[in-house]
Parts: C-alpha cells; sequence; structure tokens
C-alpha cells in the first residue's frame, strides 16, 4: 500500500505532473490519518500532519517519490448567488453566526447542503440552489491554508 506523508508546498511542486489522484469530499479532506482509494482504485495511506487540510489542486507525495494530485469531489450543496452586496453580508453573517462553514465567490455563498439553513435564507429574500459541486470553505482566522502547526480550542 502507498504510504503518503508529506503535503508540497505550492512554490515546490516538482516540473513533472502527478500521474496520481485521489478525490475526497471536504469532510475527508481534513483527515489527516486515513485509508484512501486513490482513482485508479490502489490503496493507499495518509500520514499527514496532524490538524493537515487538504485542498483541490494541492500535490502530495508518497514515501516513495510518487505524486498525488487532490481533487476535490462533488458533493451535495446548497448555492446562493446575489448581486446585492448588503444581502450576501447578511447571509454570510448569519451562516457564521451558526458556525457554518462556507466558500465565498464573487456574489456566490455555498455551504454543505441543510434544508434548514436554505428556509432561513429564503426568509431573508435569497433564492437558494442544491446542487452536486466541489465545496472548498474558507480556512477560516486561525487556518491559513494547510493549518500547520497551530491549533485553537475554544468553547462555546
Amino acid at each position: 500500500m502507498l504510504k503518503i506523508e508529506r503535503i508540497l508546498d505550492k512554490s515546490n511542486v516538482p516540473q513533472r505532473q502527478p500521474h496520481l489522484s485521489l478525490t475526497l469530499p471536504h469532510e475527508r479532506r481534513i483527515i489527516s490519518r486515513q485509508r484512501v482509494t486513490l482513482d485508479d482504485g490502489s490503496d493507499a495511506g495518509l500520514f499527514l500532519p496532524r490538524g493537515s487540510s487538504l485542498q483541490h489542486g494541492d500535490v502530495l507525495q508518497g514515501a516513495s517519490g510518487e505524486l498525488i494530485r487532490i481533487q476535490a469531489a462533488p458533493e451535495t450543496v446548497s448555492t446562493l448567488t446575489c448581486a446585492d452586496p448588503w444581502l450576501l453580508a447578511r447571509a454570510c453573517y448569519h451562516l457564521g453566526n451558526r458556525h457554518v462553514p462556507v466558500q465565498i465567490m464573487p456574489g456566490m455563498i455555498r455551504y454543505q447542503h441543510d434544508h434548514v439553513l436554505d428556509d432561513m435564507l429564503h426568509g431573508l429574500g435569497l433564492h437558494v440552489v442544491v446542487e452536486q459541486a466541489p465545496f472548498e470553505p474558507e480556512a477560516g482566522a486561525y487556518g491559513g491554508g494547510h493549518s500547520h502547526g497551530h491549533q485553537h480550542d475554544h468553547d462555546h
């Protein structure tokens, strides 16, 4: 079984393109130690530093030098688009107040589908579409990218 131990820094990715890929949904891209099945069907083990978070396009390196590109799997998400920045800000506020991970793009917000949240946003006058799409939420104020080393624990 292929042992994967390292996330390559984007500036250190070798010129050769990875010939292997691994497609995972968001909830599996934040687990640093797990058994996975590469897209070619072969088994591998992730042994990444604790607190690692994988993003679409990241390149991993196996113990024997293999390069593996991470792909964000399509998953069930709720997507809202809106040209009104004030309404988008209100939506972000209400989702953030509930600690919902969100992907923020110009004129668009995406989160893992939840019909209760969809109903709340409909009540604010926003149109929400449930679809299959990759989910890449914001890392948050304490998690810049792969979150190597720093952990932020608090109680609510």
